[in-house]
């Protein structure tokens, strides 16, 4: 159980692993995450489910070494174990026939989005991807967006591939001549769901956002992943991750994300300076 089968870099600092655990893809659902803790002193962090094989009994993860959890997560080796992985955790994204659904990824976000995409394609949905990344080193995914969309549309914010801009340039340009959209679904970082919500807003569009608070338990009893959705407090990890992302107070959330910024930094330092010389 939790046995590392595969592993490979997507691209720089983002990584990919296959992890045995039948019990986890057995019941695992599209916009569910997982909790990893690799060892005993380790972190438990937070990760959306890439995807899942029920008959392998494998989950799939994808995540970028921002910090020095993610860091020490990238270092495992195949054959290696995690000690603790718990999920399906969260409530899974709605999927149904809708009619025309733009599926929004930003960065690490695709992964994230790939497995809704291709459950709303299935669902019989016409699907219309976006996908955005700062530069095309960076961008993650695309043959596989391209398996499950109808349409794909590629930025990177310095122009090196697809459209310069960003995802939301693209929306824009989508929602001024498009038929009829009736869903759009974007995972990404914070700031981009904002925005992506803010272009859909004035055409009352119903969007999901999926959100990454601070997250502890993830059972809903600590309370460290509270967001403010519509005036209400709701906890991400058992209310979402996804709430509409018209009624996300995003200037709480993004200061949220922001509290431990120092505390990160010193550990991160101190995680680099042990490893000077093995990474």
């Amino acid at each position: 159980m939790n046995e590392i089968l595969e592993k490979s870099s997507l691209a720089y600092g983002i990584k990919l692993l296959k992890i045995k655990n039948p019990l986890i893809a057995q019941k695992a659902q599209p916009g569910q995450f997982v909790v990893i803790r690799l060892k005993e002193t380790s972190e438990r962090i937070p990760l959306t489910l890439q995807g899942f094989d029920r008959t392998a009994g494998t989950i799939t993860i994808v995540f970028q070494e921002v910090g020095k959890s993610t860091k020490e997560l990238g270092l495992i080796s195949v054959g290696d174990r995690v000690m603790d992985v718990v999920g399906p955790l969260g409530k899974p994204t709605e999927i149904d026939k809708f009619g025309n659904v733009i599926c929004i990824g930003g960065g690490v976000g695709t992964p994230e989005m790939y497995p809704v995409a291709r459950a709303l394609k299935k669902k019989g949905n016409y699907i219309i991807s976006i996908i955005g990344a700062r530069s095309k080193d960076l961008l993650i995914m695309e043959e596989e967006m391209r398996d499950v969309s109808d349409e794909l549309y590629i930025t990177t914010d310095d122009g090196t591939y697809g459209d310069k801009g960003f995802v939301t340039d693209a929306l824009k340009e989508i929602l001024l001549r498009s038929k009829k959209i009736d869903r759009v679904l974007a995972v990404g970082p914070v700031i981009m769901m904002k925005a992506v919500s803010e272009v859909t807003r004035p055409y009352k569009i119903k969007t999901l956002v999926s959100l990454n608070p601070i997250m502890l338990d993830a059972t809903g009893m600590c309370g460290a992943c509270r967001v403010e959705v519509g005036g209400e407090t709701k906890f991400a990890c058992v209310d979402g991750p996804e709430f509409d992302g018209h009624l996300v107070n995003y200037e709480l959330l993004l200061q949220r994300l922001s509290t431990y910024l120092k505390e990160e930094k010193e550990s991160m330092e101190l995680f680099l300076k042990s490893h000077k010389g093995g990474m």
